[in-house]
């Protein structure tokens, strides 16, 4: 049986600031289903713990973790849950803070971090066959892995999650935070820094992406973010493995969080958007078409296009409920259009898992036209609660979402191409009359029904990658 360590800095339950938390948390699951695999996650240890967890973790062991010149205090600390080992990376300097990321110093953390697992697997008696890093915060992990080798035999995989977010650290990082000889500081060089995800991608075995669509789009300058070069010349070790998601969690027909449990009624959903708008203070109409867009408020998302052309489409019967929070940019918007359209428009500043899916069980639509987007969950939570996505064709989203043939009847969703706001504003219309027209929106209901985005295609790919 395969032993892997995933290496991550966010995993749920534990700790969670995006769809990140949700692979890691997810994905070991499946592939120990399999039963060819065993995995176990390697974490910091953050401050807001819940308390529940932290009477349960047991300290394997203490010991020193050398960052240049310095010593650093390390303690591992293990807790296992539903079957799945985890172990906590605990230092108080780095990682006792109110946020996961955000600080001046987020370089040196992980840095730290990546050093404290190899010195982890060094000492302890825990030996993994693979080590899997993913993002740039475990970059140096998988770098220093495969230099230092703490097991003859080990391989390394590293997943790129998000090319944008890279980890730059200054040119002098080299010598005061790695212990290694000068000889690889070009694995590490980029643009006269350092860089951390170029670093996972020089030196991993094998590379992956969270999408097939993405793998490809990330070797073109206008996705590669300045590593396009490098990632052609390792094209012969990138794969493209779709991410999943936890269907058991995300289960209209279960969710605890929702009003009225469903699997495929329109009635019922019904019923949920009905909850919702007497929860926001909308009016309740069952046959009034709600949208629903629940990001992070980013560019990325593609939410310049949404303030091009929404006030144009709140003019026709709709609702349109958003939840999120991140630039003031467009956290002014939502909160501008919510005061205009009151009875139509409503904008949650921030995020709540419950109220999320209330939502995504209520919405008719789901809105999500990114720039670009490595592979998207939540276009996935949409379609388990039978919500319609709206997407751009790109990333993941172009891979999990089939454009509806209004002739065929086929297809799960509506999308466009272009990064074009009157793209966006013509799908969105579309989607108004197949909303209209009973037939072609049962037909296409019915598709969603019928998709599967759970793990078990993608572990069976991880497992032969491994």
């Amino acid at each position: 049986m395969k032993k892997v360590l995933f290496v991550a800095s966010e995993c749920a339950p534990f700790f969670k600031s995006g769809g990140l938390a949700d692979v890691i948390g997810s994905l070991p699951q499946y592939l120990k289903r399999t039963g060819e695999c065993e995995v176990r996650v390697i974490l910091p240890l953050y401050k807001d713990l819940n308390e529940s967890y932290r009477a349960q973790l047991k300290e394997e062991m203490v010991f020193q973790t050398q960052v240049g010149w310095r010593f650093q205090y390390t303690r591992i600390l293990s807790l296992k849950l539903n079957g799945i080992m985890y172990y906590f990376v605990d230092n108080m300097h780095y990682f006792s803070r109110d946020a996961l990321y955000g600080y001046g110093d987020d370089g040196e953390r992980f840095v730290y971090f990546s050093n404290a697992v190899i010195e982890f697997i060094y000492r302890g008696d825990y030996k993994p066959d693979v080590l899997h890093g993913h993002d740039w915060q475990a970059g140096a992990a998988v770098a220093i892995c495969n230099i230092k080798k703490p097991v003859q035999s080990i391989k390394t995989v590293f997943t790129i999650h998000n090319l944008k977010y890279q980890g730059l650290l200054m040119y002098d990082a080299f010598e005061n935070l790695f212990n290694l000889d000068r000889i690889h500081f070009a694995g590490f060089e980029w643009g006269g820094m350092l860089n951390l995800m170029k670093a996972g991608i020089f030196h991993a075995d094998k590379i992956t992406t969270v999408s097939p669509s993405y793998s490809e789009e990330i070797r073109t300058p206008y996705y590669g973010e300045g590593l396009e070069d490098l990632l052609n010349m390792r094209s012969r070790d990138l794969v493209g493995i779709v991410n999943g998601i936890d269907v058991k969690d995300y289960n209209a027909l279960y969710d605890k969080a929702l009003a009225v449990n469903f699997k495929s009624s329109i009635d019922k959903k019904h019923q949920n958007k009905c909850a919702l708008q007497e929860q926001f203070g909308l009016p309740v109409h069952s046959d009034t078409p709600l949208y629903s867009i629940i990001t992070r408020m980013v560019e990325q998302k593609g939410l310049h296009l949404v303030m091009r052309i929404m006030e144009e489409f709140v003019q026709n019967d709709i609702q349109l409920v958003i939840m999120g929070n991140g630039d003031k940019e467009f956290e002014d918007y939502f909160k501008y259009l919510e005061d205009k359209y009151r009875d139509k428009v409503i904008f949650y500043r921030g995020f709540d898992e419950q109220l999320s899916r209330r939502i995504y069980a209520a919405s008719d639509f789901f809105i999500m036209p990114s720039k670009f987007e490595p592979c998207g969950l939540s276009q996935l939570i949409a379609l388990q609660y039978r919500a319609i996505p709206i997407v751009r064709e790109t990333g993941g989203l172009r891979d999990t979402v089939q454009p509806f043939n209004e002739i065929t009847l086929d297809g799960t969703g509506l999308s466009f191409a272009n990064y074009n706001a009157h793209e966006l504003l013509d799908r969105l219309n579309a989607s108004l009359k197949i909303y209209k027209d009973d037939y072609q929106y049962k037909a296409l209901i019915k598709n969603i029904t019928k998709v599967n985005h759970s793990w078990d295609d993608s572990a069976e790919k991880y497992l032969k990658l491994y």
